[in-house]
């Protein structure tokens, strides 16, 4: 077994193959940080059960330097692993970059030799045409190479957001019999999209073929397994675990969208996080009124009751795709550039959704951005000529129109993507919020990044956590913006915490590195370890070669502590809120909540300090 990995020189054109022992590298995370570490490369690649009968096991993982993050980062991408894998390969990797942007192109029919374009494209009037930024240079690069394929080929793209920021995503949408879908799937977070335009020059990738490789298709195998280890059938089990992605009728609701706000109750985020320092009752009160008879109402009557769903591109039975026309709703997305922004409409979140995508962000970050420009407008702290727009935020909840005020909390956002693509006024975000925020707190004598929550890596990384009020979404970890902590709402001591965070970081890479999708880890980071047993007959040094990857991981993390007063607000908060409103017991509670009353700032140093100190002690290499 090998992992075949075609290295290509976009400055060039030059490319050529290379094989990687299984024996050492076991997928596209352990090989991709490795080619990262030796060539700064960026890398795409799938999982050794890409092509075969396990769902959720065709997701592209894409690994490299983050201009986000500045740190190596894993960003993963659903479904474009299944075409992927028909080029008979493991892995892309550029190794170089196009003196213009460019598209790659990448074909292999019948067993042939992969045949590799790098072609200029001029990508400025293509983002500038029919349906704008990244859809518009998807239908141009289909155009340009679609006829040349035998089969459905896919595409991966980036918009503006790659050039002028830090926070480019990378966007690939299925394409089924000569038809470009609406279902976009996403490598956003970590901002790779920006590595792949301003450090390779490539402005998309489009790839496919005919190439047939030996998967695993054995349904009678893989249900002995599923039988033996849960007394059920494969797609029993996966029916079971991916409920909440589907349809959950506790709930009467489906997605991470729908069961999340219906399950959120007072731990609503709204405002730029201001909801944090409300009564319970405030936010239950805005909870129900805007979001559960409003928002969540809207999206459960056009989306769930209309059984307006699909899958990223590949077979599978979460169908986690929730959708109203051309219009796809994931929790995280319409919650930063939903309540977060002062928006609780799903007429104005599609608007500034749709139009944020366009442009190429990375939704939860840039979402995370305009709340916080939003709240500097509204405290007057900087004003709309500085920030190039032409109005302030409706961000009074006492009547708040819900329609109306959350449009122009919208069309306020787009005025300020627009601002900061084309760099109007103070705005320039080419090397990151932080740096920018850093020089202008000096002119104006105010920190602007007390107002922000965000997480600090190195000296300008920054990332916008996930969108839950919970204090393992500021962990001190190697790679945070994704799952690789805990994100249970219960408390936990922080040095314990740590050791849970490193604990599910190895548990996550298991499935990254193997391709899986995380809606299906419910079965595949138990299982699919095992089935690497019995067929390659490799489970122990696979687990072991896991730690090894996230040690390394773990050797280069350079966390900060946090920068900004908002960030110890969320993590002050969710103490607060855990003792009062849950009533937790724990005595380490109400001692940690002594310390904050004392001194907040060494506080939460301390609580910092802690978790990095259970994140250190598990993820450190013993031989």
């Amino acid at each position: 077994m090998f992992q075949r990995v075609l290295l290509v020189d976009p400055a060039t054109g030059f490319y050529r193959t290379r094989k990687y022992d299984f024996e050492r590298y076991y997928g596209p995370v352990d090989l991709g940080i490795h080619l990262a570490s030796q060539h700064r490369s960026l890398n795409f690649g799938v999982g050794i059960f890409a092509g075969s009968i396990f769902p959720g096991s065709n997701r592209l993982i894409v690994t490299g330097f983050s201009p986000c993050w500045q740190g190596y980062y894993i960003s993963t991408m659903g479904g474009a692993g299944l075409i992927f894998d028909n080029l008979g390969i493991n892995m892309l990797s550029l190794v170089g970059k196009a003196p213009v942007p460019s598209v790659l192109y990448l074909n292999r029919e019948h067993g042939e030799e992969i045949e590799v374009e790098v072609v200029p494209i001029d990508l400025e009037a293509v983002w500038k045409s029919g349906r704008t930024g990244v859809y518009a240079l998807t239908d141009r690069v289909y155009e340009m190479f679609g006829q040349r394929y035998e089969n459905d080929p896919r595409i991966l793209v980036t918009g503006p957001a790659a050039l002028h920021t830090d926070m480019g995503g990378i966007m690939s949408v299925p394409i089924t019999k000569g038809k470009i879908s609406y279902v976009d799937t996403w490598a956003g977070r970590g901002g790779l999209g920006s590595a792949m335009l301003r450090d390779h020059g490539i402005a998309a990738i489009i790839y496919g073929g005919t190439m047939v490789t030996e998967d695993f298709r054995d349904r009678k195998v893989a249900d002995e397994w599923f039988r033996n280890k849960y007394d059920m059938r494969l797609m029993q089990k996966d029916l079971e675990v991916t409920t909440k992605y589907r349809y959950d009728e506790k709930f009467n609701t489906g997605g991470t969208l729908g069961v999340n706000y219906a399950t959120m109750g007072g731990k609503l985020m709204a405002f730029n996080y201001r909801t944090i320092f409300w009564a319970e009752e405030e936010r239950k009160a805005l909870q129900e009124s805007l979001v559960v008879n409003h928002y969540l109402r809207q999206f459960n009557e056009e989306t769930i009751a209309a059984k307006q769903q699909a899958t990223c591109g590949e077979p599978c039975p979460a169908v986690c795709k929730k959708m109203r026309g051309d219009y796809k709703k994931d929790y995280e997305p319409y919650q930063t550039m939903g309540p977060l922004c002062g928006i609780f409409d799903q007429r104005a979140a599609e608007k500034l959704n749709h139009h944020c995508d366009a442009m190429g962000f990375d939704a939860i970050s840039g979402g995370g951005v305009l709340a916080w420009l939003m709240d500097l407008l509204d405290e007057k702290v900087l004003t709309p000529e500085e920030l190039g727009v032409t109005r302030l935020p409706r961000w009074e909840s006492n009547g708040f129109d819900v329609v109306s005020d959350s449009m122009h909390n919208a069309e306020l956002g787009c005025e300020l993507i627009d601002a900061i693509l084309q760099r109007r006024g103070i705005l320039d975000f080419g090397e990151g919020v932080r740096k920018w925020s850093r020089i202008h707190s000096r002119e104006k004598g105010v920190a602007l990044h007390d107002r922000m929550v965000y997480v600090a890596f190195s000296r300008r990384g920054w990332m916008v956590p996930n969108q839950y009020w919970v204090a393992g979404a500021l962990a001190p970890m190697a790679i945070m913006g994704k799952y690789y902590m805990i994100y249970s709402h219960d408390f936990v001591p922080p040095r314990t915490l740590g050791r849970m965070c490193a604990d599910r970081m190895k548990k996550e890479l298991i499935l990254d590195n193997l391709g899986i999708c995380r809606f299906h880890r419910g079965w595949a980071e138990e299982m699919l370890p095992d089935v690497l047993g019995s067929l390659y007959d490799c489970k122990e040094r696979f687990l072991r070669s896991i730690d090894v990857l996230a040690s390394r991981l773990h050797s280069r993390n350079s966390p900060i502590f946090w920068e900004s007063e908002r960030t110890i607000d969320y993590l002050h908060t969710f103490l607060k809120r855990k003792k009062e409103v849950d009533q937790a017991q724990d005595p380490r509670l109400g001692e940690w909540l002594e310390k904050f009353d004392q001194d907040r700032v060494e506080a939460a140093r301390e609580f910092w300090y802690e978790m990095l100190k259970g994140i250190d002690e598990s993820l450190r290499e013993f031989f």
